[in-house]
């Protein structure tokens, strides 16, 4: 069981997702570093207070709506990111596909069989 673990585990697709997931967790401190540092504070000039603040008080209870805003942000901004990514590795992928493949010579071999047929109708 352990060795079909190890095996499991070492194939490259477990491989690239663990790595999509760390690579990910940091681009999302990154991102809502960007969010609560920077553009959060340009919006609260202008609404005269920030978002992680904005709340409304029902019997004793508050709704902090501005934390769910600013999660809000946080997902637009990482979700056009990633939808920037693929845009440009499928256009990518696309030029790939349409720059036509050599076609391929005859190899060695097949030179010196093609040599022997001609000899031979000779």
């Amino acid at each position: 069981m352990l060795k079909e673990f190890r095996d499991f585990a070492m194939k490259g697709n477990v491989m690239d997702l663990a790595i999509a997931v760390i690579i990910g967790g940091a681009f999302g401190k990154i991102v809502t570093s960007l969010v609560n540092d920077i553009l959060m504070p340009i919006i609260g000039m202008f609404i005269g207070d920030s978002f992680a603040s904005l709340s409304v008080d029902i019997n004793g209870v508050a709704i902090k709506y501005g934390a769910f805003l600013q999660a809000t942000v946080d997902f637009v901004i990482i979700a056009f990111v990633i939808f920037m990514l693929i845009k440009g590795m499928n256009k990518m992928k696309k030029k790939k596909e349409e720059a036509p493949a050599p076609a391929p010579g005859p190899t060695k071999d097949q030179e010196l069989l093609m040599e022997i047929r001609d000899l031979l109708k000779k």
